[in-house]
């Protein structure tokens, strides 16, 4: 690499009882952070007094969070975080700020010097940033960069010291850390070898979590770690149905999960671990709508809730969230199309008071494990719910064959929640979709494209697939903003998620005759080229179909513009959309609303 190591052998030669620079030498509005071993093992100390971390993972409702009795939290990225940076220090909230380092599966190249001396220099900019601020506890350094298989790449490695190295020269108030996808493969002996920088060793860790000391120890690790994630297990750990569904715990399951992941692998082993940050304070549709979240979308507090205020403050909650029981069929899982279902439930409040339900039936996404990446929301089905209460309910499958997805929501008077689930299959062989079909219309939920191939000038690029000003149609639009002077960059609509060509997927057209979509500019005048298709047969996986149009200019009004099919074999399209710009001296804005194929 071209970027200057800052001399690790310098870091290498510090003596072992402390790895940071003396306090003293801190910012006088940082509160100064120290990674001690002492004859007990390793303790992390803020302003010269012991600190176990009792965080959590998310931004969001820290007042709760404070108020349940943790004292820290865990962002994976630094994009304007100032305010939340001055909201935690309000609370008494200390900050772990993520460095979000690219990954391979989204086209970052380890090897790329560019690639990586821009990815140096963002993390260089972060650190000036915020360095001074006193919430800020903890530099984590990427978030499972090393990607899900043997995680031993000495190039990513290599830049993830680099960072660590800058950090300690113009930080050396606060320690660290590197979060790895659990510790398998490679990863220990990568971050013990190429990353004398790092200080803590971070891990992401779900249905071993239980056992992560002893194997962290036999493993070779040596330096101290945080659990950074933990939760029930993974979509990916758990057992499936005869179609691959997974199956999801309850929310009580899972709050039994979340104490035993807890006391096992945290409160167990002082002088090694630091503590933890619980996985997740809000809400995420991963796998499913309620796998991780330990809150709803309502901001309705799950078990898990409950139980992290226990563990963290010593005490329940005076009220708790309800308890529910696995979800039990009357008959088989997998059915006939609108065959009639009966399923049978089991909830209780601890306080004895009355408990509301909801009953939802929504298809089930095209991949469960996602590696925590964005995914939308799947739509309910409307009119699938026959009859519902807190006892039973009846359910109408659909005509059309595929997996789905029966929830319960179970709510009391007090702002608490349960939920449960079970997979079902509506037998038959999928075929052709209905048309029109939309690639995007009011938001990203439900959306059988996920906009997740961002290409060019990554950096540069935002998007927000729920933008609410002015859309051509209904309540949201897509806002795309490149901010780099001259270059490109494109975004593909995948199916599945990151589908480089390396995954089966796609959807048959059928009759579809053109792709059409809205679009405007900031200003007019904009450029763009946008098409469908992008895998060539040099791919495992290629879409049948490549077509584009280029050279649209955009004016300051929506206009609607049309990629034509005919001709074009449409039988498998893995990618639905693609749009591509070229920047400009000043940042280029463009909006897109209303992506559709049609007759």
């Amino acid at each position: 690499m071209l970027i200057a190591t800052y001399n690790r052998v310098r870091a290498l030669l510090l003596p072992a009882v402390v790895l940071l620079l003396t306090p003293s030498l801190s910012p006088a509005d940082a509160i100064p952070v120290e990674l001690r071993k002492t004859g007990e093992g390793w303790r992390l100390l803020r302003g010269g007094e012991p600190y176990f971390i009792k965080g959590a993972g998310g931004t969001e409702r820290l007042a709760k969070l404070a108020a349940a009795g943790a004292n820290s939290i865990r962002t994976w990225a630094a994009d304007d975080i100032g305010d939340k940076l001055d909201e935690a220090h309000s609370l008494g909230l200390s900050v772990t700020v993520g460095i979000w380092l690219g990954h391979e599966r989204h086209g970052f190249d380890y090897d790329d010097e560019e690639q990586v001396r821009e990815q140096f220099e963002r993390a260089r900019q972060t650190v000036l940033r915020y360095k001074d601020h006193p919430a800020v506890l903890i530099w984590g350094i990427g978030n499972e960069m090393e990607g899900f298989e043997s995680g031993d790449d000495p190039a990513i490695w290599s830049a993830v010291n680099d960072i660590a190295a800058m950090i300690k020269e113009i930080d050396p108030a606060h320690p660290t850390m590197t979060v790895t996808a659990e510790i398998g493969g490679g990863r220990i002996a990568s971050v013990n070898k190429f990353c004398p920088d790092i200080d803590i060793h971070a891990i992401n860790a779900y249905g071993g979590v239980a056992s992560l000391p002893q194997r962290y120890v036999e493993g070779g690790g040596t330096k101290p770690y945080i659990i950074t994630e933990f939760g029930p297990a993974g979509a990916w750990e758990t057992a499936t149905t005869d179609w691959g569904a997974p199956l999801e715990l309850t929310s009580t399951e899972k709050a039994a999960a979340y104490r035993r992941a807890y006391e096992l692998a945290v409160t167990v082993a002082p002088g090694l671990a630091l503590g933890s940050y619980v996985f997740l304070w809000g809400h995420k549709m991963e796998a499913t709508a309620t796998w991780f979240g330990m809150f709803l979308e309502d901001g309705s507090r799950l078990a898990a809730v409950d139980t992290m205020t226990e563990l963290w403050s010593g005490k329940p909650p005076a009220d708790r969230a309800p308890s529910v029981q696995p979800l039990a069929l009357e008959g088989a899982s997998s059915l006939e199309p609108g065959d009639e279902l009966r399923v049978r439930a089991k909830v209780a409040d601890p306080e004895g008071r009355p408990v509301s339900v909801r009953w939802v039936l929504r298809p089930e996404p095209d991949e469960f494990s996602t590696g925590g990446d964005f995914r939308p929301n799947m739509p309910d089905i409307e009119g699938a719910i026959l009859h519902g209460d807190a006892r039973a309910a009846r359910v109408r499958m659909p005509d059309d064959p595929g997996s789905y997805r029966l929830f319960l929501y179970a709510y009391d008077e007090a702002g608490n929640a349960a939920t449960a689930n079970v997979p079902l299959l509506v037998k038959g062989e999928v075929g052709k979709v209905r048309l029109p079909l939309s690639v995007y219309h009011d938001g990203l939920e439900g959306m059988r494209w996920v906009p997740s191939g961002w290409m060019g000038n990554m950096g540069a690029l935002s998007l927000d697939g729920e933008y609410p000003e002015n859309p051509h149609a209904g309540t949201a639009c897509i806002k795309m903003r490149y901010e780099g002077e001259f270059g490109w960059v494109g975004v593909a609509w995948q199916h599945p998620e990151n589908n480089w060509g390396d995954q089966d997927g796609g959807f048959d057209l059928g009759e579809a005759a053109y792709l059409e979509f809205w679009a405007r500019g900031e200003y007019g005048g904009e450029k763009i080229k946008a098409g469908v298709g992008l895998l060539g047969e040099d791919k495992q996986y290629p879409d049948s179909g490549i077509t584009s149009v280029d050279g649209i200019v955009l004016k300051r009004e929506w206009q609607r513009y049309r990629v034509p099919l005919k001709g074009l074999d449409v039988s498998s399209i893995k990618t639905g959309f693609v749009v591509t710009l070229t920047g400009r001296r000043s940042p280029v804005t463009i909006y897109l609303d209303s992506i559709r194929y049609v007759r």
